[in-house]
């Protein structure tokens, strides 16, 4: 659990500030399972310039609990959680002199959103709160009050989860567990996954993932796992301490992120996973007569290919898919074996005779036809999709051919303005085996929707 907060002061010397306002929502790392916002009254003046950045008054402190009186609740909400602020040190120091005042010592890790945003979002001309939500298009109501900075860095602090492919963060957390001596049984780590779509992370009692998947049901998966009766089922089994989870809403983002962070963490029980998902590649090359040949091999890095698929099979089946729309030649796509019926001119023993009757030129532009509609090579697009909730909508990013990552957005102007869906965007890896996913699902995709720019 994460304690994110912000807390608003009188000013003044060094350690003699007072607490103005506190607000502190208890962050399970999907969503607000709790919070606590409170004015204080400081029992001290505060400073003219807090007065006109914040708003606060002494008037308007003097009705307000002090601090002792919301100490334990602050305890309660802050029990086994890591501390996240914006400037943690700050808020972190405050909190700790006022209970040195009570007698207590209040200790607890934290993490600091703007160290976060540096080493995950870098380039930013400013790390200051309002600077940087506002490059990330993400939306902010009462500025300089605790309750509108303290959800705006939930809202940082989730898009900073995402963007920490390395999982830093959650490994600190993971941490925080095994200190803690939690080691719940397999029926009690299986209650916690939620039945949606996204990318789970299975970790041993050192903090160490063994294993990432994805599934369009995560719970159902990992009932799998613990139930399975193969050898690496077993293994999981048997070292499985914690799992966490991300939910990515868009089944396309599950399968890009699961191949990113495999490559990234390397967890010892995907290793078959760390090889290329896709064997097989369709390429194009042109006969002695000049018709384009489509054909159907391994994967070979040193060719052009169209696209590719995991199985022989699959290629062919789509394969038979692009004959039918595109009207192409078997004979030509290496699907045609003798002594069965030509699939498309009906022709039993078809040596590509009825090739006569269409010229190369005419049949080739309807192989660059479908080169062209299932190739994104030099194209610049947005593939939009399904969010987490159903305000929010997810975006891929491909520009020029090159696939740049993934971001999530529930404002029109967060997609339609390309500075801001760069800066709030997921960068990953171009590389064979996302690019070949990607041309997959707009292939079978009937939710996702296509923006050219």
């Amino acid at each position: 659990m994460y304690a994110i907060l912000d807390i608003e002061t009188t000013g003044g010397q060094f350690n003699e500030e007072g607490i103005t306002e506190i607000a502190i929502y208890k962050f399970d790392g999907h969503e607000v399972i709790d919070q606590f916002i409170s004015l204080v009254n400081p029992e001290i003046p505060i400073q003219p310039f807090v007065v006109k950045l914040t708003g606060i008054n002494n008037a308007m402190l003097r009705s307000a609990p002090k601090f002792f009186e919301i100490a334990k609740r602050i305890i309660e909400i802050t029990s086994d959680c890591i501390i996240v602020a914006h400037n943690a040190s700050f808020d972190y120091r405050i909190l700790r002199t006022e209970f040195r005042r009570l007698g207590y010592d209040f200790e607890a890790r934290t993490l600091c959103t703007v160290e976060l945003s540096k080493k995950l979002i870098p380039e930013q001309t400013s790390y200051s709160l309002g600077k940087l939500v506002r490059a990330l298009g993400i939306p902010m109501a009462d500025r300089h009050r605790a309750s509108g900075d303290a959800m705006a860095t939930v809202k940082l602090f989730k898009m900073l989860l995402e963007k920490d492919l390395e999982k830093t963060i959650v490994k600190d957390f993971i941490k925080l567990e095994v200190e803690k001596g939690i080691a719940p049984k397999l029926l009690d780590l299986l209650r916690q996954m939620p039945s949606k779509t996204g990318v789970y992370y299975i970790h041993n009692e050192s903090g160490t993932l063994i294993y990432i998947g994805k599934s369009q049901n995560i719970k159902k998966r990992i009932n799998q796992h613990f139930t399975g009766i193969t050898t690496k089922s077993k293994k999981i089994q048997a070292e499985a301490f914690t799992i966490t989870y991300d939910e990515t809403g868009s089944e396309l983002i599950a399968l890009l992120k699961e191949s990113e962070e495999i490559k990234i963490n390397r967890p010892r029980y995907n290793r078959s996973q760390r090889k290329t998902l896709f064997q097989y590649a369709l390429y194009a090359e042109k006969d002695a007569n000049g018709y384009i040949n489509l054909r159907l091999e391994k994967a070979d890095g040193r060719k052009k290919e169209i696209t590719s698929f995991a199985s022989l099979q699959e290629g062919k089946n789509a394969l038979f898919r692009f004959t039918t729309k595109y009207h192409l030649c078997q004979k030509l796509t290496g699907l045609y074996q003798s002594k069965k019926e030509c699939f498309q001119y009906k022709i039993k023993e078809c040596d590509g005779a009825c090739l006569g009757e269409v010229t190369p030129e005419v049949y080739n532009a309807r192989v660059q036809q479908f080169i062209s509609e299932n190739s994104f090579e030099n194209k610049s697009m947005i593939l939009i999709d399904k969010g987490r909730n159903v305000n929010e909508r997810s975006a891929v990013l491909i520009e020029n051919g090159v696939y740049k990552g993934y971001a999530y957005y529930d404002l029109n102007y967060q997609i339609t303005n390309i500075e801001i869906l760069k800066n709030i965007l997921i960068p990953m890896q171009n590389n064979r085996d996302v690019k070949n996913i990607i041309q997959n699902d707009i292939r079978r995709s009937k939710t996702l929707k296509i923006l050219y720019f």
